[in-house]
């Protein structure tokens, strides 16, 4: 074996092994210097490219269109959590899930319709660094990705693990077509996210505002909306 394919496990174990839980309200962020220009690059080409792309996708892409392609990208991706649903140990999720995926995958017409929803069949989401979460690793430091937005020591990891789970990791497509799948599924996701941007403009400081509201919602996704309260009670001073 490659001696760098050997060190990769231990790179990683070591990486999660100083990971910590924290409250979103205090955050690991020894990395903010680098961050925030980061996260400035990020909101120029946010400007300039995602957000006019998505806003004239919905300008001119009906409804049920937009719809049937959100379908199609949940469905195309599920797989990833039903791994993930018996990585934690959610045997009867991961069945259901698994359920939903085939019938969409087939009655759905690929997913672009969703019967699944429509007979009572929740749609989920787990992801590998939810599955660490629950394994109790801790975040660990936040991190402001290129192009990619927020994450942390541990999504960072479990986003790369959550490749093998992916359908285009064992797809014939080209590197072109998985570039133009993602570029399609980056668009379909700033789409839903447009109606947010006005909440974004009215904070005093929206990098800490992004980075709360994202350890926020990794922590309750963590914990199925159920995080203890010394996670998600800021800590008030004494009177």
């Amino acid at each position: 074996m490659h001696k760098g394919m050997r060190l990769a496990p231990v790179i990683v174990a070591t990486m999660l092994a100083g990971c910590a839980h924290n409250s979103p309200y205090e955050p690991a962020d020894p990395l903010e210097s680098v961050n925030r220009p980061i996260y400035a690059f990020n909101q120029t080409a946010d400007k300039y490219v995602l957000r006019p792309v998505a806003k004239t996708y919905v300008d001119y892409v009906p409804s049920p269109v937009r719809t049937g392609v959100s379908n199609f990208f949940d469905n195309l991706f599920y797989p990833t959590v039903i791994v993930n649903d018996a990585l934690q140990a959610k045997f009867k999720q991961s069945g259901l899930d698994l359920t939903r995926f085939l019938m969409n995958s087939t009655f759905g017409l690929a997913g672009l319709l969703d019967p699944a929803t429509m007979v009572g069949l929740a749609k989920n989401d787990e992801d590998l660094g939810q599955t660490f979460g629950r394994w109790g690793v801790g975040e660990g430091w936040y991190l402001m990705i290129p192009l990619l937005g927020p994450s942390t020591n541990r999504d960072l990891i479990g986003r790369v693990g959550d490749n093998w789970t992916s359908p285009l990791q064992y797809s014939d497509f080209t590197f072109g077509e998985r570039v133009a799948v993602t570029g399609a599924q980056a668009v379909d996701t700033r789409a839903q996210l447009l109606d947010l941007d006005s909440v974004l403009d009215q904070q005093l400081d929206p990098y800490v505002f992004l980075r709360t509201a994202y350890l926020q919602r990794r922590l309750n996704l963590v914990y199925d909306g159920n995080p203890p309260a010394k996670y998600v009670e800021p800590d008030l001073p004494d009177e």
